[in-house]
């Protein structure tokens, strides 16, 4: 009887948001010395703002850690949020939480003196909000961006990246893939996925074919990363 064939199971890497794997650059300087005090934020608040994968989710991660605090998402602003019995409150995807009952979020914290971290793709001002009072206070909310990823911020990601799939390449490749790639973090990210799963279709180790046909299958990924969620006070036009 023939031996059954074992297929190779895809790796799937955990994502770490510990403080130590968060890998400091200029690009990111400014945000993390507004969250280093956050007893000097104007009326006990700030807006984080940034990218897709530019590390602001682990950047909310590691302050509330620190500040030992409450880390929401956006589902969980709904109704009147009820604030937790101590410490600060962060809440990832601020952009897209029920507005209504971030308006009463932001009213609770600054009225318990409670630190309250925003997060957001846009600046809060881009966040197309309906609501007049709230918008009023998010042009009230100091913020901070993350910039564009600095050339060492990629290499060091990279080397990161591969390292979670398991995967080994040359340095002179690492160069050429990122020399060849969208300068943000997201783009990174994508293609030592799609690497992964090349290698594993493939059964061999990495190489410039397989950097190339990822390449060609990524397609244009520089700008849609950057762009605001679409306002929903916007008319619909048919």
């Amino acid at each position: 009887m023939e031996e059954a064939r074992q297929l190779p199971l895809p790796f799937v890497p955990q994502t770490s948001y510990a403080g130590v794997d968060f890998i400091a650059a200029p690009s990111n300087a400014a945000a993390l010395a507004w969250l280093a005090r956050p007893a000097d934020w104007p009326f006990a608040r700030l807006a984080l703002y940034g990218p897709k994968s530019s590390g602001k989710t682990h950047l909310l991660h590691v302050w509330c850690v620190r500040e030992a605090g409450t880390l929401w998402s956006a589902a969980d602003v709904v109704g009147v949020p009820v604030l937790p019995s101590s410490g600060p409150v962060g809440v990832d995807d601020a952009d897209l939480a029920e507005e209504a009952a971030l308006f009463h979020l932001i009213n609770a914290a600054a009225q318990a003196g409670r630190p309250l971290l925003l997060v957001g793709r846009a600046a809060p001002s881009r966040w197309g909000t309906c609501l007049p009072d709230l918008a009023s206070r998010l042009r009230a909310t100091t913020s901070v961006g993350i910039g564009a990823a600095e050339d060492v911020l990629l290499e060091r990601l990279l080397v990161r990246l591969l390292a979670e799939h398991q995967l080994e390449m040359p340095l002179a490749l690492q160069t050429w893939l990122r020399a060849r790639l969208p300068r943000d973090a997201a783009a990174l990210m994508e293609a030592v996925a799609r690497l992964d799963r090349l290698a594993l279709a493939h059964g061999r180790g990495m190489t410039r074919v397989l950097a190339a046909m990822v390449l060609r299958g990524m397609g244009d990924m520089a700008e849609e990363a950057f762009l605001p969620p679409p306002s929903p006070c916007a008319p619909a036009f048919l």
